[in-house]
C-alpha cells in the first residue's frame, strides 16, 4: 500500500467503493487522513464498513471542512452529467480528483525522481503497458505495475528512489488527475470511444493529452489526425516529443519497418528490434505498441540490449491475441479484450485465413469499419445481442452461422476450421463487442473461451486452464 500522507489530518471525501476505492480509502486513512466514504450501492458501503472504512452520506457533510472529493474513475465527472458528489464538491469549491492524482502527489513528496511511465490509448494501453512493465522485470529494476490494467496504483509499493512505476490510464483517470506528470508518457492513439462520458471526440482527445503535456518526455503515436495535432501542439510548448508510428518514416522518432524497428536521430537510423520472430507482438498495431515500449524504455535509461532482450521474452498479454491452444493447423486465439471494432482489427489484420467469433453487446457503429478484413474470413459465428446487427453487416460478403453461445461457436468454428485443409487457420475470439448481455466483463469471456477450446477432443493447451 501507498500511504496518502499528502491529505494527512484533513477531511476527505470519497465516493466510489469498488476495488479501487476501497483501496484508496484505506490509503488515505493509512496516511492519516479523516475519509468519509460513500457508494450508491449499499454492499459497497457494508463492505468497505466491514473494512474499517469510516463511511457516511456524503449530502450529510459540511463541504467547508472537506479537503478533496476522492471520486472513482467509473463515476461521471462532467457526462452525461456530473454525479451529486461532483456537484455538491463544486458547489463548495472543493477540488475533484483520483487515485492516479492521490499517487502523484505522494511521488512528488517522496521520490521526485523515480521513474514514472503512464500509458494511455484509445487502443493497445494494455498491451503496451505489460510490455514495458515486462522489459524493466526482465532487466533487473525494481517495478510497479499497475493503474486501469486491473492493479490499483495505491495498493502498490511506496515510492523511493530507484523504484520503477508503469501505469496505465484510462480517460477517466486523467480526467481526475490535475498534475500528472510522468517521466515519460505515451499516448498511443485517438478513436471515438467514451464518448457518453466525455460528451464528444474532441474533449476526449483534450483529456487524453493532458498526459503527454505534463510530461518530461512525451512518446506520442501520430498515425492519427487527433495525436499527429497534439504531438505538435505539445512540442511547441515545450514538451519533448518522440514520435512513434506504424506507418511513416520520420528523420525523429521510431517507425516500424514491417516488422523492423527503426530509431532516427537527426536523419540516423538503426534497427533497434526485429520483431518477426516474436509471436506475442506479430501484426502491425503491436509494431506500434513495442515503438512506444521502446521510446518510453530509453526514456528511463533502458539500454537497447536490455529492451531487446524484454521484447523476445514477453510472454504477451492476457485476453489480447493470446494463442490458447493448437488442434493440427488450427490456432486458437483469445482476443476477448477487443471490445469495439478498432480493437478487433489488430487480429483480424494478424492471421490470414479466420474462423471469426464475433458478437455481444455492440459499439456505435457495429462491425461497419472492417470490412477489408472480410476476405480473410473463412467463416464467422456470431453471437449475443449483436448478432442480428453483425449478420445484416455481412451479409452476402462473409458466410456466417449466428451460434448464440460461446461454447457454440467454439464447436462450430473448430469443427469448419479442421475440415479447411489450406494450411494454417485461426479460430479467432475477437468479439468487436462488450460483453455485457452474456459475462461479467471481457476477462470472464475470455476465460470461458479458453474453457470450451480446452474441452474439444484432440486440443493441444498452450496456457493453463
Amino acid at each position: 500500500m501507498i500511504p496518502v500522507t499528502t491529505f494527512k489530518g484533513k477531511a476527505v471525501a470519497l465516493f466510489g467503493l469498488g476495488g479501487s476505492g476501497l483501496a484508496t480509502a484505506l490509503a488515505l486513512a493509512a496516511g492519516g487522513a479523516d475519509v468519509t466514504a460513500w457508494d450508491d450501492s449499499a454492499a459497497s458501503v457494508e463492505n468497505a464498513t466491514a473494512a474499517g472504512v469510516k463511511t457516511g452520506d456524503l449530502r450529510s457533510l459540511d463541504w467547508s471542512k472537506i479537503a478533496a472529493l476522492v471520486l472513482s474513475p467509473g463515476v461521471p465527472l462532467t457526462h452525461p452529467k456530473p454525479h451529486w458528489s461532483a456537484d455538491l464538491a463544486r458547489a463548495a469549491g472543493v477540488e475533484v480528483i483520483g487515485d492516479i492524482e492521490l499517487f502523484v502527489r505522494e511521488r512528488r513528496v517522496h521520490a521526485p525522481d523515480c521513474p514514472f511511465i503512464a500509458i494511455t490509448g484509445t487502443n493497445g494501453k494494455s498491451t503496451t503497458t505489460a510490455l514495458i512493465a515486462h522489459i524493466l522485470k526482465s532487466s533487473g529494476r525494481d517495478t510497479q505495475l499497475g493503474g486501469n490494467i486491473g492493479t490499483a496504483v495505491l495498493t502498490l509499493d511506496p515510492p523511493k528512489a530507484g523504484r520503477f512505476y508503469v501505469v496505465e490510464c484510462s480517460s477517466y483517470q486523467i480526467d481526475l488527475a490535475p498534475k500528472l506528470n510522468p517521466s515519460a508518457g505515451i499516448l498511443l492513439n485517438v478513436t471515438p470511444d467514451h464518448l457518453d462520458r466525455h460528451g464528444s471526440i474532441e474533449h476526449y482527445a483534450d483529456v487524453k493529452e493532458r498526459l503527454v503535456a505534463g510530461s518530461k518526455t512525451a512518446i506520442v503515436g501520430v498515425d492519427d489526425s487527433y495525436c499527429e495535432r497534439i504531438a505538435d501542439r505539445i512540442e511547441r510548448a515545450g514538451t519533448k516529443v518522440v514520435r512513434i508510428s506504424k506507418r511513416s518514416v520520420f528523420a525523429d522518432g521510431i517507425y516500424a519497418d514491417g516488422a523492423r524497428l527503426v530509431l532516427a536521430r537527426g536523419g540516423a537510423t538503426h534497427e533497434v528490434a526485429d520483431l518477426s520472430p516474436i509471436q506475442t507482438l506479430r501484426g502491425a498495431h503491436n509494431a506500434q505498441n513495442a515503438a512506444a515500449a521502446v521510446g518510453a524504455c530509453l526514456a528511463v535509461g533502458v539500454s537497447e540490449d536490455e529492451i531487446r532482450a524484454g521484447l523476445a521474452s514477453f510472454p504477451g498479454l492476457k485476453h489480447r491475441m493470446q494463442p490458447v491452444g493448437r488442434k493440427g493447423d488450427t490456432l486458437f486465439v483469445n482476443d476477448s479484450k477487443a471490445t469495439n471494432a478498432d480493437a478487433a482489427a489488430p487480429a483480424l489484420s494478424s492471421f490470414e485465413r479466420i474462423y471469426w467469433i464475433a458478437g455481444g453487446v455492440a459499439k456505435e457503429g457495429g462491425i461497419s469499419t472492417l470490412g477489408e478484413f472480410f476476405p480473410k474470413i473463412a467463416k464467422a459465428y456470431l453471437i449475443g445481442d449483436a448478432a442480428p446487427a453483425f449478420a445484416a453487416t455481412l451479409g452476402e460478403a462473409v458466410p456466417f452461422d449466428v451460434s448464440g453461445t460461446l461454447e457454440r461457436a467454439v464447436e462450430d468454428a473448430a469443427a469448419d476450421a479442421g475440415r479447411d485443409g489450406s494450411g494454417p487457420v485461426a479460430v479467432l475470439l475477437s468479439p468487436a463487442c462488450a460483453s455485457f448481455d452474456q459475462y461479467k466483463n471481457f476477462e470472464v469471456r475470455g476465460d470461458a473461451f479458453v474453457k470450451h477450446v480446452a474441452a474439444l477432443p484432440g486440443v493441444s493447451m498452450l496456457v493453463e486452464v
